[in-house]
């Protein structure tokens, strides 16, 4: 009989798995064909806001006493997740890419909501792994990561964007007025070499040239070859034509959560290149309940770049007077982000109340809204 404590720990942790409703979903759309293929993309985008709007706002916050053994279904949620993605994803390839009753765009929408999948979950839970101190996790970050051709995040994330999030020198930090459509190809672009730069400079720093086998783009190289390979070998051309889809959408998903989650938000340069310390205000937050079962807690961004080791149950929310507050959940911001003007119309004044609030002593903006980023070196 399982003991009372652990059956509340896991009632807990259950709301959390309504993330997984997205793997049935996307196999309904492959099997069925027609409209069925909306289901995943309509589910992750707007029935969670829905939920959103029906179950209100959880401004509650964990004990953050809560020990590492408490959290154990927590753990285990983000594990678990990476073969039902790697069986999910690779069965979609070999199944849809043989499948005679879907046409070319039938089979384009099935793979476009699997990139929902990888993207809106398996990138969220790559996210929580790699941010752990044990290897397991950090290599099941690694293999999330890999099946959307997206590995050197993990390098970019840790060693830049935490370090200089809301300076010149994040790439991953959208500027004042810099629109999304202009954030994307820079981002893609900008992350890949800073990510490489940081860990080349990591090994100068040992004397090590940016060849040596330490260097982890070598894994990030044989784990995105390999499932290449794989797709290719599942699926045929048409098979790798369907993976690298999901791929796109799924780094599309991640950079337009990266445009919301810092837009506008700087930290203050305190001179000789130095920046105030990372604070709850230099990340929207979210307390939409539904998004953050979908997304773990997600959207508690301001705690998690205050307290980056944080376990996403124990993220912690805050009031507008500590950290700013974004109107909607990310599904329905993400949106607003793919049209500029309503989304200038929705969070420039919001940018401008947060500079009133947190930096009235600051009269010229300008050096802060620069849109092309310096590198870090």
């Amino acid at each position: 009989m399982i003991p009372a404590a652990q059956v509340a720990k896991f009632s807990a942790a259950l709301p959390f798995c309504l993330s997984f409703i997205l793997i049935p979903l996307v196999w309904t759309g492959a099997v069925l064909g027609g409209w069925w293929i909306a289901l995943t993309p309509l589910c992750a985008w707007y029935l969670f806001s829905a939920i959103d709007i029906a179950v209100g706002l959880n401004t509650e916050n964990a004990d953050l006493d809560t020990t590492e053994d408490q959290l154990f279904w927590y753990r285990l949620l983000t594990q678990v997740w990476v073969p039902l993605q790697a069986l999910t994803l690779f069965g979609l390839v070999a199944y849809v890419s043989r499948a005679t009753h879907l046409n070319g765009l039938e089979k384009f929408g099935v793979m476009f909501g699997t990139g929902v999948m990888t993207g809106t979950v398996g990138i969220v839970y790559a996210h929580e792994l790699l941010h752990q101190r044990n290897r397991l996790e950090r290599w099941l970050g690694d293999i999330l990561l890999a099946m959307v051709l997206y590995s050197h995040f993990r390098s970019e994330h840790l060693l830049v964007h935490h370090r200089y999030v809301g300076t010149p020198r994040d790439p991953v930090t959208a500027r004042y007025n810099e629109g999304f459509h202009r954030f994307y190809p820079r981002v893609l672009r900008q992350s890949l070499l800073s990510s490489f730069r940081a860990e080349t400079a990591m090994l100068a720093r040992r004397k090590l040239p940016w060849h040596h086998r330490s260097n982890p783009f070598w894994r990030y190289w044989a784990l995105q070859g390999a499932m290449l390979a794989l797709a290719l070998g599942l699926g045929g051309w048409t098979g790798l034509v369907l993976f690298l889809v999901q791929a796109g959408v799924a780094i599309w998903q991640l950079e337009v959560v990266n445009y919301v989650e810092h837009y506008g938000l700087t930290r203050k340069h305190l001179g000789e290149g130095r920046y105030e310390h990372v604070l709850p205000r230099h990340s929207w937050n979210a307390e939409h309940r539904a998004t953050n079962w979908l997304m773990i807690n997600l959207q508690r961004h301001s705690d998690h770049h205050y307290k980056p080791d944080r376990r996403f149950p124990l993220l912690q929310t805050y009031p507008e007077h500590e950290a700013p507050q974004l109107p909607y959940g990310y599904p329905v911001m993400a949106i607003a982000a793919m049209i500029p003007p309503l989304w200038r119309r929705i969070m420039n004044p919001r940018v401008r109340a947060w500079r009133k609030r947190f930096y009235p002593e600051i009269t010229d903006w300008k050096p802060y809204n620069r849109a092309r980023t310096p590198l870090p070196r």
